[in-house]
This record gives structure tokens, sequence and C-alpha cells, in this order.
């Protein structure tokens, strides 16, 4: 496969991804939407099916990696440098268009929600915070976009992403490996989805699991730029574990198949 053709897959899988996924997210937190409240269940079924599309709709092009530390992986395992820039730069562009999509989406929803004073407070009610201090916290709708842990230990969060990567990553080196070498094919989308909705229900508890610096880091982004009023901090200052854990998780995983079943 071209340079191009995997940047174009990679993009239009990781824009279904974070479409879906974050939609999910959306439909569950946001006033006026019908699942509002529907709980941790439907997040994490929802974020499953969103792979399950996204890697079908990606694969005749890209191979569907979907996420940079899937693509460290691979590259570790077969020792092949030559596509990670355009697969990495293709998950990063689609996790932005995709977070871009869920807020077309939900327009009216995010309006509703942030300008609801149950939920932002009165008028000005962030104005009696600095810059800094808003900037340091995550905003009210910053789940929607990407990860935070429940309780803020950097030890302890970033553990528990490098654990949930590996287990993603392993149970994507390893689907080659049956059916005498020939692979799962088209089945292993759907291995893929259900470990990941696995991991949500098992690991997701702390950090909410991005295991995907792609799935975080974009979405992140397009939530500082978007015009959405009272929409709080991007929470800066935590951006950086979901990106390095599931990069360290994928090195490790990979590191783990070349010595056990390579």
């Amino acid at each position: 496969m071209s340079s191009s053709d995997i940047f174009i897959g990679e993009t239009i899988g990781t824009a279904v991804l974070i479409l879906l996924g974050g939609g999910v997210c959306a439909s569950v937190t946001l006033k006026a939407s019908k699942a509002r409240n529907a709980g941790w269940l439907a997040i994490t079924f929802g974020w499953g099916f969103a792979v399950l599309t996204a890697v079908y709709t990606s694969a005749p092009l890209s191979g569907a990696h979907l996420n940079p530390a899937v693509t460290l992986a691979l590259a570790i395992k077969d020792n092949d440098w030559s596509n990670v820039p355009a697969y990495w730069a293709g998950q990063l562009l689609g996790a932005m268009i995709g977070a871009a999509l869920v807020w077309v989406a939900y327009y009216g929803q995010f309006l509703a929600h942030l300008t609801d004073r149950e939920i932002v407070g009165g008028p000005g009610a962030q104005d009696t915070k600095s810059v800094e201090a808003q900037e340091a916290q995550a905003g009210p709708v910053l789940g929607i976009f990407s990860t935070g842990p429940e309780i803020r230990n950097a030890v302890q969060n970033l553990a528990t992403e490098i654990l949930g990567t590996i287990v993603l990553v392993l149970a994507v080196l390893t689907q080659g490996l049956n059916d005498s070498g020939k692979g799962l094919g088209t089945l292993g989308a759907l291995v893929t989805a259900l470990v990941v909705v696995s991991i949500g229900l098992s690991l997701g508890g702390p950090t909410g699991y991005a295991i995907n610096p792609a799935r975080d880091l974009g979405p992140r982004i397009v939530h500082a730029l978007l015009p959405l009023p009272n929409k709080g901090g991007s929470d800066w200052g935590y951006a950086w574990v979901p990106v390095v854990g599931p990069l360290v998780g994928g090195a490790i995983a990979a590191g783990i198949y070349n010595v056990a079943f390579a």
C-alpha cells in the first residue's frame, strides 16, 4: 500500500472512530440528549462498536491501525519504520476531524449544556478565576473530547494507560498466530472491538482508557480551539499521560510479542 493510501485510510478510519466514540460520550453527557445518563456500559460498548466500524471502513486502504501505539508496535515487530509518519499524521488529523464532527452533530446540545446555570454557574462565574487556573482544570465537556483521571496520580495514571494498551496491542499482534498463521482476517475487527470493550469495563475506571495517543490528543486540540461558551480548560497538564502511556504500552507489547511469540 502507498503512503497516500495509508494517510487517507487512517484519516477516514480515525475520523469515524472519534465521531462514533466521542459521539457516545456526548450522547451520555449532554443536556437535551435522549441518551443522557445512560452510563458506563453505553460508553464502553459505544467505543467498541466505533472501533469495529472504523476498522472495517479503513482496512482496505491502510490496514486500519487507527492508533499510534499499534503503529509503533508493528514497526518494532517488523523493524519497518518507513510508513510510520504517514500513519501517525493520518491518525492525528482524523481524530481532529472526528472531534469536530461530534461538535457539529451535537451543536444544539453543547449550547444548551454550556449555558445551563446548574452546570456552569451564573453569568461570569468563570471570570473570577485566572486564565492559568481555567486552563489547569478540565472543563465541563472535556470528557466528550479526551480522557481524564478520577484520581490525579501521574504514576498510577500512567501505569493504567500502559497496562490497557499492552492488552490491546498484544491482542492485535497475536491475531496473526491463529489459523496456521493465516490470521483472523475480517473476524479480527470484531475481536479487537470486543477487546476494547473489555478494557473499558475492566481498566477504564481510573483514567477513561485512552489507550490511543491520537484519540486523546487530536480531540483535546479541537476542544481548545472550538468556540464553545463556558467550555473551561483543556487540562494540558494531564495531556502527556494519554500520549506517553499508550506509546510505552505499545512498545512493551511489541517486546513481549518478539520474545514470547515470534
